[in-house]
């Protein structure tokens, strides 16, 4: 481990390993099998990275999409790491090369595909070399019940059965326990050693909103991020192309992502977007596996993912490079009815599980509280604190209801006189005082309940119900959605627990929350010291250099290295060398030129370098 700790010094230019890297790390370097989950910008590259070149032979690495591939390993080598790719975008003379590199040993770590790797060429030339070990990238693709599950990603239970003795190492960012045991099954791993990181994402802040005006709903978040990356994912492609076109209109660099689009046009624009030619990625789920941009500052949901693993994976593509980035989730009822209609098409056992997965994203949508500890709790796991500091409710953005408590009766009491019988939407015509013709005919209409709401509209009391069953309030029973009560609600009627309500607005509006977006602690943090005029001119020098050498701009640098570099101001070669994320061969290449970017900077603006810790 001492001299594994010097070669990341060296390369990466960091001092100490991050929560479980070290864990992981000796799991490979003692040649036990692993499963490996650690949340998306918690470091799991550098799990099999670093140990790959401590070991003698060259590491083998799966990884799903071409896109992934072309940026870890140009990272790599901007690194000054012997690593390569073999993909369908080589020509046989290139795979040719790289095949004799491996052979000559001159190659650390070898990127293929699933597909690829099985391929019985493939496996007869590892044979030959002896890989030192395989580290299986997005592992969750293996598992039918994870939420990317790729068919291909089965057929690696072969590298077992040819290379018994060489170990096997599975790494993704979600993976309920389920999925944990799902791939040690189907990889065939031996007594694998597992770790897990925590879930949580103190640098992202959580937003949630019913969606009632989407393109204004989206223009604000895009506002408070200007110049910045973001991504904005929406249900439908038509939804996509309406969305990409209206934000073009307003003069952002946006470019729409679906599987409408032609191969080439998607991989053009996916590449405009990883090289900062365009700044916003409109997209579906189709689009975001591929890509390792690490300045992501904002990720958007236009409508509710179907799981909260999705939503995970999906939100977590924003500050991947441990900096503050908003993720914000605008959702409609309707959202939940077409996931449902999706469900009545799958099997029986099948339907039931993923009918639990869609509650549980409703619950996280409609819940009452504080968002990380919701996911969190969700994949089993606590939060300490009690307060999060980054997410609507802990930063006190969301109106609650004054009168939550007596709101709550009235509503749990219509559900007690309906004798349990009906869903939410039945109930809020009662409580709104409708007399549509099924609830005369009921007699409804003569119940003490009804109309007692009658001064909100029906989606406001309908927004109410499901906030009561996103606290446990309230449950959902049978096929269409029966509601009943729980011992919290019972204990609601007796007035021994009060829930929280949004605050309601004027009718026909949507529920208040605060104008207002407070900085989160993260924010705060990240940002404290830091020079914004020396780390826009550092943003600038990237972006120049990146365009010259045909690169993303974050395998140059991360915004957190220049973030350190503005706020520590460093003249020196050996001051530089003090930041962490740059290393020896980065140092060479570039310090001249960062060194002389701080010093101006500082000369014309009368400004101290070489500050301290």
């Amino acid at each position: 481990m001492e001299a594994l700790q010097e070669i990341v010094r060296k390369v990466w230019g960091y001092d100490e390993f991050r929560p479980l890297q070290s864990d992981a790390i000796e799991a490979v370097l003692a040649g036990r099998d692993s499963v490996v989950v650690l949340p998306t910008g918690g470091g799991k590259s550098l799990c099999f990275q670093a140990p790959a070149l401590a070991m003698p032979g060259t590491a083998v690495v799966v990884s799903p999409l071409i896109a992934l591939m072309h940026d870890q390993v140009d990272a790599l080598v901007e690194a000054g790491v012997a690593a390569a790719y073999v993909n369908s975008t080589l020509s046989p003379d290139e795979r040719r090369r790289t095949a004799d590199d491996v052979r000559a040993g001159r190659i650390k770590l070898l990127y293929l595909s699933p597909e690829r790797l099985t391929t019985e060429r493939t496996l007869d030339f590892l044979e030959t070399i002896g890989p030192s070990f395989f580290a299986i990238d997005e592992a969750h693709c293996i598992s039918e019940w994870g939420h990317d599950f790729r068919p291909e990603y089965r057929m690696l239970s072969l590298l077992k059965e040819r290379f018994p003795d060489t170990a096997v190492h599975a790494y993704t960012a979600t993976a309920t326990e389920r999925v944990r045991r799902d791939i040690a099954r189907e990889l065939h791993l031996v007594n694998p050693v597992v770790h897990v990181g925590s879930f949580d994402r103190p640098n992202l802040v959580y937003r949630v909103e019913r969606r009632t005006d989407r393109m204004a709903q989206i223009r604000a978040v895009v506002d408070r991020h200007p110049d910045e990356s973001g991504v904005i994912y929406c249900m439908r492609r038509a939804d996509v192309d309406e969305v990409c076109a209206a934000l073009v209109e307003l003069g952002h660099k946006a470019l729409p992502y679906h599987a409408g689009l032609a191969d080439d046009v998607r991989t053009r624009n996916q590449n405009a977007f990883i090289k900062d030619r365009a700044k916003i990625i409109v997209a579906t789920v189709a689009f975001g596996m591929g890509i390792d941009k690490s300045d992501v500052r904002f990720v958007v949901h236009a409508g509710a993912p179907k799981s909260l693993e999705s939503y995970q994976q999906e939100s977590g593509r924003a500050g991947r490079d441990g900096l503050e980035a908003e993720c914000c989730l605008f959702y409609s009822g309707a959202d939940f009815q077409m996931w449902r209609s999706f469900q009545k098409e799958l099997p029986a056992e099948a339907a039931g599980a993923a009918a639990a997965i869609l509650d549980g994203m409703e619950g996280y949508c409609t819940g009452m509280g504080c968002r990380h500890r919701a996911l969190v709790e969700y994949f089993g796991q606590s939060l300490a604190e009690e307060k999060c500091l980054a997410c609507d409710f802990c930063l006190d953005e969301v109106e609650l209801a004054d009168d939550s408590l007596v709101t709550a009766q009235k509503i749990i009491s219509c559900v007690a006189r309906l004798r349990e019988s009906y869903g939410g939407d039945y109930t809020a015509q009662v409580l709104i005082g409708s007399k549509e013709q099924r609830v005369v005919e009921k007699g409804h209409d003569k119940l003490s309940t009804w109309g007692l709401l009658k001064a909100h509209d029906k989606r406001q009391v309908r927004d109410w119900i499901e906030q009561l069953v996103g606290q446990g309030c309230l449950v959902k029973g049978g096929e269409y959605g029966v509601l009943q009560i729980t011992a919290d609600g019972r204990d609601v009627m007796s007035g021994d627990f009060t829930p929280r309500l949004l605050k309601a607005s004027e009718r026909g509006g949507r529920s208040e929350r605060s104008r207002t977006r407070k900085e989160s602690k993260s924010e705060k943090e990240s940002w404290e010291g830091v020079d914004r005029g020396l780390f826009e001119a550092l943003r600038q020098w990237r972006r120049e250099k990146a365009e010259a050498r045909g690169l993303p701009p974050f395998i140059i640098f991360g915004d957190a290295v220049l973030r350190d570099l503005a706020k520590f101001r460093p003249s020196t070669a050996d001051a530089l060398m003090q930041i962490r994320g740059i290393g020896q061969k980065k140092r060479d290449e570039y310090g001249e030129e960062l060194l002389s970017v701080v010093v101006d900077h500082c000369r014309e603006n009368g400004l101290a370098t070489d500050m301290e810790a």
